[in-house]
């Protein structure tokens, strides 16, 4: 069995900027397990253990749900915690996009793998990344201020052409995840999409 998710790659200068952004979160020496900041990402749908026989049959429909979708830019902008800012569980980093194209693949993701007997989110979909997992009080008031600082802030924009299947190991240093297969989105972007 593979554990595997469909997944948006962010370019190297953005990983860059966020792996200075917790740098300077991890000062207040909260208690925060960090993501490895290599490895940050948008989950577009977490599909579990699968087969390998099912594989080919996933990427057979990712690549129908995607070809009608055109690139589009987003933003990284913005950072806060779930459930909320001021008692956050989970630090993320917000994305921005100009029109719904982000929202209208992810959907489509959903309803063509359900097809192929793939469970629908039950949560709506709030595109984020994921920065690090609080796991207790300590050093959370310092945490929360500096948070504060990045609130609005862009750490850049980039131009979306594929989908990413990856598979995920887990380790007790943290997960290991490696592309499977790139499916590319179905080409030139469309006038007036830009951000």
């Amino acid at each position: 069995m593979i554990r595997t998710f469909l997944a948006i790659e962010l370019p190297t200068s953005i990983l860059k900027r966020l792996k200075e952004v917790q740098q300077e979160l991890k000062t207040c020496q909260a208690d925060v397990r960090w993501v490895d900041p290599n490895s940050i990402h948008l989950t577009l749908k977490f599909l579990g253990n699968i087969e390998e026989k099912q594989m080919e049959s996933i990427v057979k429909t990712v690549e129908k749900s995607v070809q009608r979708t055109p690139f589009f830019s987003l933003k990284v902008q913005g950072m806060g915690g779930f459930p909320d800012g001021r008692n956050p569980r989970v630090l993320w980093i917000g994305l921005e996009e100009k029109g719904a194209l982000l929202s209208t693949l992810q959907n489509q993701l959903e309803k063509e793998l359900e097809k192929i007997g793939f469970k629908p989110e039950d949560r709506p979909f709030h595109p984020h990344l994921t920065l690090g997992r609080v796991k207790s009080n300590r050093g959370k008031a310092c945490l929360v201020e500096k948070m504060g600082k990045y609130k609005g802030e862009c750490f850049g924009e980039f131009e979306v052409e594929r989908v990413i299947l990856f598979k995920s190991e887990l380790r007790p240093s943290g997960p290991i995840y490696t592309p499977l297969k790139e499916i590319r989105l179905g080409g030139s972007r469309e006038k007036g999409s830009g951000v």
